[in-house]
């Protein structure tokens, strides 16, 4: 009876597809009899020679209950559509980037395919000797697999403890096991633990949610797993860590000068040192523009490592000829990691930053300070210095909310007062009237910032580019704004923040925090 009422309903099927069909669906392992998972799914028929991805895509078109479970009409229904639909139409790409369907069919997002395969190879290199997840090793950099084995936030969870050590406790994730996997429920607890931790370690979940994850929504998975490797890799980019980065100092300035850029900007820095060294006339300021054709990281390979790497990619007037020399070279010192030929010739800046960053943890090429010029430098501030610590949680907080752009030194980025007024009106929204403030010359609100051509150079701004008036005004609308709201603020003003007073502006920021509870608001990303 079952198998004429599908009949009817999707007569495009034969008889005997039908009940061929219905044989394989009850043939499939599963807990729950008549109701099977999507990964089982994906596996038969990838077995059967469907594509993956096109199975998966086509998936989201079906209509599958709440549960997520694939009963036998979504499985009839999901083969009739599979076999009737063009397989050429399915995950449309143009210029490296993938189209993929949002939470409805209106709705579009895009992701980059280099990216994409750079982080899965990642996440593989974490998990492969893992005690828990070993098994989903390796995956398939050519499908979008990874956010379907993201969906239970344990591969998340190892890449936040493998980018910031110890983050998490292993012991409180719910590990599957071959009899019994994860629920619903217990997915989304993993899950939480991935936006708390990720919150945590400064990452912005904004605008992701543990159902985010666990609907495998690819572009904020993507985005995600970017923010957790970039941590990552930057950590090590600190002049508590390398001392010999006070030799990036400019004439002229100070420690004080070097510790206000971000570390991004100190990677440039680094990279344009070794330009330099080199007696090469060009510099770079972005990581896309500026590096698409190769010459300067030919350079910099050669001044690291001159016995392994040559300049022989300079001759090379084919710039994807050239871009693929420039990866050999960096393989030949273990570094041909995360950039591709055609990112490094499109300028993709989250690659770029990836790759160079990866450079500098492996072979930073800078001398070791002496006592002499360690005395002539000055000792680096002492993490537990007055107001240090403090500053960092504070630092981490502040970019949990989401605020553009992201805050690198608490002190310095806060002087035009925008973040503060960005932190205000994410806590209680509406409360500020953004006509009153200041922002910099054809800049957009803060609200509404747009990382997007921040994105294009993979740069972050550490300045402000307002007049000290400007930023007076602004910072004095903020202690306004906390005054209004209960927030206990004597003696401080708005040039109190400006002129970086370490004691105010670190009250100013933990009363603001205070507020979250005491305005009994439950921030939920």
């Amino acid at each position: 009876m079952e198998s004429l009422r599908l009949q009817k309903k999707y007569p495009e099927v034969t008889q005997d597809e039908m009940f061929d069909l219905i044989t394989r669906f009850n043939a499939i392992n599963t807990d729950t009899p008549g109701r099977v998972d999507k990964s089982a799914v994906l596996q038969v028929l990838q077995s059967s020679g469907e594509s993956y991805d096109q199975v998966r895509e086509t998936l989201k078109h079906v209509s599958v209950d709440a549960s997520g479970k694939v009963e036998l009409e979504d499985w009839v229904e999901l083969n009739a559509k599979l076999k009737t639909q063009s397989k050429a139409s399915v995950l449309p790409t143009r210029a490296g980037k993938v189209t993929v369907q949002g939470s409805n069919a209106n709705v579009s997002h895009t992701i980059n395919e280099d990216e994409r395969k750079e982080f899965t190879n990642h996440i593989n290199g974490v998990i492969e000797n893992d005690p828990d997840i070993g098994s989903r090793f390796p995956i398939p950099t050519d499908t979008m697999q990874l956010f379907d084995e993201c969906r239970d936030g344990l591969i998340l969870c190892k890449l936040i403890n493998d980018s910031v050590p110890d983050t998490i406790d292993t012991r409180v994730l719910n590990i599957p096991t071959a009899r019994k996997p994860l629920n619903a429920f217990k997915i989304t607890e993993n899950n939480n633990i991935v936006i708390t931790s990720a919150k945590g370690i400064g990452c912005s979940v904004v605008n992701i949610g543990s159902s985010d994850i666990s609907d495998s929504k690819e572009h904020l998975i993507l985005g995600l797993i970017w923010q957790i490797i970039r941590r990552g890799l930057l950590a090590q980019v600190d002049i508590k860590i390398h001392p010999e980065l006070y030799r990036l100092c400019e004439e002229g300035e100070t420690i004080d000068d070097l510790l206000r850029l971000t570390p991004d900007q100190i990677l440039l820095r680094w990279f344009n040192y070794h330009l330099k060294a080199a007696g090469w006339k060009r510099r770079v300021n972005n990581f896309s523009r500026d590096v698409s054709d190769g010459e300067n990281y030919t350079i910099l390979l050669n001044q690291l490592k001159p016995d392994e790497c040559s300049r022989a990619p300079l001759q090379t007037r084919d710039v994807r000829q050239r871009a693929e020399q420039v990866l050999q070279n960096a393989a030949a010192i273990g570094c041909r990691k995360y950039l591709t030929p055609s990112s490094l010739v499109s300028g993709n800046p989250r690659l770029n930053l990836a790759f160079v960053a990866n450079l500098f943890n492996t072979w930073p090429g800078l001398a070791p300070l002496d006592e002499q010029e360690a005395k002539d430098y000055g000792a680096v501030e002492d993490f537990d210095a007055e107001g240090e610590r403090e500053a960092r949680v504070f630092m981490l907080w502040l970019n949990s909310l989401g605020v553009e752009p992201g805050v690198f030194n608490l002190f310095e980025n806060i002087k035009d007062g925008l973040i503060i007024l960005q932190a205000f009106d994410k806590i209680l929204p509406g409360s500020v009237v953004w006509r009153r403030v200041s922002k910099p010359r054809g800049g957009p609100a803060p609200t509404m910032m747009d990382s997007e051509e921040q994105e294009d150079i993979g740069v972050t701004p550490n300045q402000s580019t307002l007049s000290r008036f400007k930023q007076v005004e602004n910072t004095n609308y903020a202690v306004e704004l906390g005054k209004q709201n209960g927030m206990r603020l004597v003696g401080i003003q708005g040039a109190d923040i400006v002129d970086g007073s370490r004691t105010l502006v670190l009250g100013l920021v933990w009363q603001l925090m205070r507020l979250v509870t005491q305005s009994g608001v439950l921030w939920i990303s």
